[in-house]
């Protein structure tokens, strides 16, 4: 299934999408895409709605709503710093033993379209496409990858926005540079995992002003998805509805010589085979 929320902020309205634009509303089995529909294994209840409201043709066409983060906001959003081999070598760092773990401000989420607000003090605004976890069951001290697949809800489209000077110039921890409003776009769907033949070969790209400047793939990830999922649960406790930010392929604005930017006006277009695709806008500071 893929999973969605529409509407304006703070008034979307769950929804599955059967095709490109057709969807099923869905509104009135769960009034949310939250921690409490997760827990009451809210993905498998969904399946036999939808499938009998198809055979009824209750079936709906998007004209233009907006597309929210298809999860409402999670307790935490995890991030895994230096997960691809060919970024690794991109930023001159060697390749981590471990995971590399930090947090990103829950109210980062945005909708996949919205725009992104550059922060105030903001001069090296930077783009990371990545592959997004949502966690289905609470997860702790699991046994191993194998047994975290069943807490796996689906994957979802992320773009990881990064202000570059806060996170390596100002001192302390990432989250200063991870954590500004707007810095985590994530949609259009959430994909549960039987969509998705092998989450460790997808493609992943991300364009700047129609100039691609990512186009890399799950495959060259260091830890994958299963891994990390058990591996995090080690350290703290995975709430449904949590996501999980698992990393970027090669060709973030901080790769490049001499680096580049994203100023105001900037048009970033982010997608994943599989997963769909999302546009945002850079704007002025608040």
């Amino acid at each position: 299934m893929r999973i969605a929320r529409l509407g304006p902020v703070g008034s979307e309205k769950p929804v599955v999408f059967v095709g490109d634009e057709e969807y099923v509303d869905v509104s009135d089995v769960t009034a949310d895409i939250d921690e409490r529909f997760f827990a009451a294994d809210g993905v498998a209840r969904l399946r036999s709605v939808v499938d009998d409201r198809v055979a009824q043709g209750l079936v709906h066409r998007r004209t233009g709503e907006r597309f929210g983060s298809p999860i409402a906001r999670p307790h935490q959003i995890i991030c895994v710093g230096l997960n691809f081999s060919d970024h690794a070598a991109e930023t001159g760092q060697a390749v981590p033993a471990e995971p590399i773990l930090f947090t990103k401000s829950p109210n980062t989420l945005v909708g996949p379209n919205d725009d992104v607000r550059m922060p105030r003090g903001g001069e090296k605004l930077d783009w990371e496409v990545e592959l997004g976890i949502v966690i289905g069951a609470r997860a702790a001290y699991l046994a191993s990858p194998e047994d975290a697949r069943r807490h796996i809800a689906g994957y979802t489209v992320v773009n990881d926005v990064s202000e570059r000077a806060f996170q390596m110039e100002r001192g302390g921890q990432w989250l200063k540079g991870k954590s500004a409003e707007t810095f985590n776009p994530a949609g259009p769907w959430l994909v549960t995992p039987d969509e998705i033949p092998d989450v460790r070969s997808l493609g992943m790209q991300l364009d700047v002003n129609g100039t691609r400047r990512q186009d890399g793939s799950t495959a060259t990830m260091i830890f994958d998805p299963f891994f990390l999922v058990h591996y995090i649960s080690q350290f703290l406790v995975l709430e449904p509805g949590d996501l999980i930010n698992t990393g970027t392929p090669p060709g973030v604005g901080m790769g490049h010589t001499p680096p580049l930017w994203l100023r105001p006006g900037d048009v970033m277009d982010v997608s994943i085979d599989r997963l769909g695709a999302q546009r945002q806008t850079v704007v002025e500071p608040r």
